[in-house]
């Protein structure tokens, strides 16, 4: 049995109300999920913020207000930043965003990154200097294959070893299944990676509890799947934190300790 970390992704950049209502787009409605996710047992978030028409931002000044926010009433619980492009920024813009923000803990998109290599280096030595903890997004095994060869030639540094692996995807829409951990686990088996995993669509709590099983940390929330298994409408983000959370006990595994 195993020991896991739980994070919520609440939101995302694409979805919204008109996809679930209880899907958080504005910074109260973030900060009031966070609250509840915390008090589920996540043990942080995984932050999008969204511009005043409620479209996927990566402001630095609305992303302080928000970590502000959830801090104040959520005290401990880890907030990590999106620079995710959701085919709206480039690597200049999320390099600004690093700079601006220096955040405490961001993801990074190995695959978005790579659109410019030079940029990519200045935005990973960035986050070194910083102390940015980074998890790079890993969409697939060629993912895999190209931050193994920015570790060989320096790119990232040998200590960002945080990633996550993307089960299925959101468009086109393909789900999940548990078996799509296999390709990752077996492709960065020899990087030495401290993991996570989400998984897109309904079959989202059965892939994360193999990722729990398999030695991985996990991300669970709307961004990826607003459906229970049997394919009826999640009530809400702590709902399935904690629906998650009991599985995972009831198959013998434990949240670590924050």
């Amino acid at each position: 049995m195993a020991d896991y970390k739980l994070t919520v992704a609440p939101n995302g950049a694409r979805r919204g109300h008109m996809h679930h209502p209880e899907l958080p787009v504005t910074q109260d409605e973030i900060v009031e999920t966070a609250v509840a996710c915390q008090q589920a047992g996540a043990h942080g978030i995984h932050l999008h913020v969204r511009d005043a028409d409620g479209g996927h931002s990566l402001d630095a000044q609305r992303y302080r207000d928000s970590i502000a926010a959830i801090a104040k009433v959520a005290p401990g619980f880890a907030i990590q930043i999106t620079t995710e492009s959701a085919d709206r920024f480039d690597v200049g813009e999320q390099l600004a965003c690093l700079t601006d923000l220096r955040p405490a803990s961001a993801s990074i998109s190995i695959r978005e990154m790579a659109c410019d290599p030079a940029l990519a280096a200045q935005a990973y030595a960035l986050c070194a200097e910083v102390g940015t903890l980074v998890q790079h997004i890993l969409y697939g095994p060629s993912c895999v294959q190209q931050l193994s060869a920015w570790y060989d030639d320096k790119t990232v540094p040998g200590d960002m070893r945080n990633v996550i692996f993307v089960l299925g995807t959101y468009q086109p829409p393909v789900l999940a299944t548990p078996d799509d951990l296999r390709p990752f686990l077996q492709a960065a088996k020899q990087l030495n990676l401290t993991w996570s995993a989400c998984a897109f669509g309904r079959h989202e709590q059965a892939c994360l509890l193999a990722a729990i099983a398999a030695g991985g940390d996990v991300r669970i929330g709307f961004e990826n799947n607003i459906e229970t298994p049997d394919g009826d409408q999640l009530p809400d983000n702590a709902a399935a934190v904690a629906a998650l959370i009991k599985a995972a006990t009831a198959a013998g595994h434990s949240l670590k300790e924050r």
